[in-house]
């Protein structure tokens, strides 16, 4: 399912995307050679082109049929195999699908990309950036007017919140409910974690109990945080009530039972959930005794767990336990919090490349495995439609950025032009793609390579 959620969503965002680019160039009469949906080396799956006021196909073709050829001027519309990305073929530009300035030897024609003016070829490279972005904004706004938000005050988690070991090692401690950071007030977790994480704040005051304790972070944490790889720096916190057994739970036949609360793991007090499953699997298949309450009274047994460090038993659902705060938008409501949604999303994104470009994030970059963790295991429209407008923003960001290969290079060489009357040769343009392929290329194979080494060792 989650493969199946991931190859939809990166199959619309490339849709758009360079239906963006094939807009603008058809707007300013530029001729589109092809235009693909997912890659195709060495065949396609289908070849389709107009001509004679008919369509004609080709499936699993090597090669476009030569009756193809005779008709130019109409686009050849396809699909490949190879189930990621696609492409939009633009004559008489130098791009991914054309690296050899050779090619472009003949005399420029009026139809080609590079005779057009210099703004219009701006438009024509950036159409897939705009076209993502403001798809994320519609789909941003189209989540607003279906489904409104869900908001979750920090009070209102009855039992306060569990923190991962950077931030217990910095002084936070589970149950902590966090009042303040560098004096503004908190609301919501994900204004906690954008404050710490993204803007580097640093005195933080929480309630513990009925004390208010300060705690200063130092100004490498969520670089540390980010090593250690931990996903989440904080989770709501509630109590390990047995809400059922998975098969052959371990657990279940050593002989506890549904609605036994769990409190210790050799004499080690657990109060919660996480904690009770942090403690244990330091024990992986070892002899374990565990403490619980069942009708009001303390008991303990042993178990040997198995290599996972698991008891088999998942905890009872305590959501109804939470008060969340549900706000409707109507249409013309939904507009402007959609556009607001996403400008945020995209000045979030841009703030984690301080993390990213550092030693400890690129140890945790990930390729297409960790974009598809990122969707649940089970189909869920809200959470598809929220994925795909987030990854989106992330397609409308990393392609504008100024690499060679990417909209952002071509962009840059058509600022150069427009701003010192100087266009680059179509040699140095060649060269550029491929060094910006390879670079490219490298760190596709790095994040995803990270995601091999998760998956082997049982991380993703």
């Amino acid at each position: 399912m989650k493969l199946l959620a991931l190859m939809l969503s990166l199959s619309f965002l490339v849709l758009i995307h360079e239906g963006g680019h094939f807009l603008f160039a058809r707007l300013f009469k530029t001729r589109v050679d092809k235009f693909y949906l997912f890659f195709n080396p060495w065949f396609s799956l289908l070849r389709a082109k107009k001509y004679d006021g008919k369509w004609h196909f080709s499936f699993f073709s090597t090669k476009s049929p030569e009756e193809f050829a005779k008709h130019p001027d109409n686009t050849e519309w396809g699909i490949g195999w190879l189930p990621f990305g696609g492409f939009c073929e633009i004559a008489g530009m130098i791009d991914e699908n054309n690296t050899d300035a050779s090619k472009l030897s003949s005399e420029p024609q009026p139809w080609e990309y590079r005779t057009k003016k210099a703004w219009q070829r701006l438009l024509i490279i950036s159409g897939g950036v705009l076209v993502n972005f403001i798809g994320a904004l519609v789909i941003y706004s189209a989540i607003m007017f279906a489904w409104g938000t869900d908001e979750l005050p920090l009070r209102n988690v009855p039992y306060g919140y569990d923190y991962n070991q950077t931030a217990q090692k910095y002084g936070f401690k589970n149950g902590d409910y966090i009042l303040s950071i560098d004096g503004k007030q908190m609301n919501q977790m994900k204004d906690v974690v954008s404050d710490i994480l993204l803007d580097g704040g640093k005195d933080v005051k929480v309630l513990r109990g009925s004390d208010t304790v300060a705690i200063k972070l130092p100004d490498s944490f969520a670089k540390e945080m980010v090593g250690a790889g931990e996903k989440q720096f904080a989770m709501a916190r509630f109590p390990f009530v047995i809400g059922g057994f998975t098969d052959n739970a371990i657990g279940k036949k050593a002989g506890l039972m549904v609605g036994d609360s769990l409190v210790a793991v050799n004499s080690q007090q657990t109060s919660s959930f996480s904690e009770f499953a942090s403690k244990i699997s330091r024990y992986a298949g070892s002899k374990v005794t565990v403490a619980y309450y069942r009708n009001n009274k303390l008991d303990s047994l042993s178990m040997v767990l198995d290599k996972d460090g698991k008891i088999g038993a998942y905890c009872k659902d305590f959501t109804a336990d939470i008060k969340t705060e549900h706000t409707s938008y109507g249409f013309l409501e939904s507009i402007p919090k959609g556009i607001s949604v996403g400008f945020s999303t995209l000045v979030s994104y841009v703030k984690q490349f301080k993390i990213v470009f550092s030693k400890e994030g690129a140890s945790q970059l990930g390729g297409f495995g960790t974009i598809g963790s990122l969707f649940p295991s089970t189909w869920d429209w809200q959470i598809f439609w929220n994925m795909t407008a987030f990854l989106s923003i992330i397609l409308a960001f990393m392609n504008i950025l100024p690499i060679p290969a990417l909209d952002g290079g071509h962009v840059l060489f058509t600022l150069w032009e427009m701003i010192t009357g100087r266009k680059p040769s179509d040699k140095f343009l060649e060269r550029a793609q491929v060094i910006g392929m390879i670079l490219l290329f490298a760190l596709l194979i790095y994040a995803n390579g990270n995601d091999l080494i998760r998956w082997i060792s049982g991380k993703l």
